[in-house]
């Protein structure tokens, strides 16, 4: 069965299925539909948690025993497997056999980047379809960010005058996680929970020293030594990475799609404006770096964020921050 993230709610107070699969490129609406399963597993008695990654470290073998094996003192498993690349590969002939039967004491929850057309034709998403849920995620369009972000808002207890939605769109530019953020530091600034312009320039000042904004455009224009200070800063205040990363690894993927549009001779202003990026700001750094950077550098900068991804969800020995340093480094001018 095929899902979106608003019937989630009401198809988990239905049932509880054995197997979920959450896919897309939204981090933020992946994270919640996943945190909403989870927490319809724990109160249905999956408590004991396995998490796997499935990289190139990953051993199918160990993942085929654990579903395999009978659970000790009758405890029900939750067992979570990360498939960043929206690919099974090597693991498809054990999440087959794991879905032709499904264990009554397991609920297995695959947490996938967007699939493409040829994965969904695989015997094993075929086999999902009939044994458990797939919940789509699908980026939110640009003309409904603004409401989105509303109602977001109302959710929270606060609202924005027209301004403050108008100023924060335009600087947000549609990433939800580093929205959800940005609402949660507007919140511990507005006792009265009301938002206008004021507040959200009073936001930005607040938060100048670690602007993610601000490092992305420094780490595709080479500014090394200024995207470090900012780094450190985010690691010192505790920021979670995933927004940034999330953000940083869009507008890498924009400049490669750049350079390939500059081959074939079209305007980077309009290639870019095609491609809702409106902030000048933004649109000169992803010009330069398209310019500056080759091809090689730029998927090793995006391996680099893999692996802070990565490292941010509890795998790897090293911080995210660290990877991120490795990034500034690699992208020096």
């Amino acid at each position: 069965m095929k899902i979106n993230p608003g019937q989630l709610a009401q198809a988990l107070e239905k049932s509880l299925a054995p197997v979920y699969l959450v896919s897309g490129d939204e981090p933020l609406l992946v994270q919640e539909a996943c945190d909403q399963i989870r927490a319809r597993a724990r109160d249905a008695g999956f408590n004991d948690r396995q998490v796997y990654h499935a990289d190139q470290h990953l051993n199918w073998g160990s993942v085929r025993d654990e579903l395999g094996a009978m659970s000790l003192f009758a405890e029900r498993r939750r067992i979570e497997i990360h498939l960043p690349s929206g690919k099974l590969g090597d693991g498809r002939d054990v999440i087959e056999q794991a879905l032709l039967e499904p264990a009554d004491d397991i609920l297995l929850l695959l947490i996938s980047a967007r699939l493409d057309a040829a994965e969904t034709k695989r015997k094993w998403y075929k086999q999902l379809q009939k044994a458990g849920v797939h919940v789509t995620v699908w980026p939110i369009d640009n003309d409904k960010f603004g409401g989105w972000l509303q109602q977001r808002a109302r959710s929270r207890g606060l609202t924005l005058t027209q301004g403050a939605l108008n100023l924060l769109a335009e600087r947000l530019e549609g990433n939800l996680l580093a929205a959800s953020q940005e609402l949660d530091r507007l919140e511990l600034l507005t006792p009265d929970k009301t938002i206008n312009e004021d507040v959200v320039e009073e936001a930005v000042q607040y938060s100048a020293r670690f602007n993610i904004f601000e490092v992305i455009t420094d780490l595709l224009a080479g500014n090394a030594s200024h995207a470090q200070k900012v780094i450190t800063s985010l690691r010192q205040e505790g920021e979670n990475p995933l927004g940034l990363l999330a953000m940083l690894v869009r507008d890498l993927n924009v400049t490669l799609e750049l350079q390939q549009a500059m081959k074939k001779r079209e305007v980077p202003g309009t290639f870019l404006k095609k491609n809702g990026v409106f902030q000048p700001q933004r649109a000169r750094a992803i010009e330069q770096a398209a310019r500056r950077l080759n091809t090689a550098r730029l998927h090793q900068a995006l391996n680099l964020c893999s692996d802070a991804d990565r490292a941010a969800k509890g795998f790897g020995d090293l911080p995210p921050w660290h990877h991120l340093s490795d990034l500034a480094a690699l992208l020096r001018q």
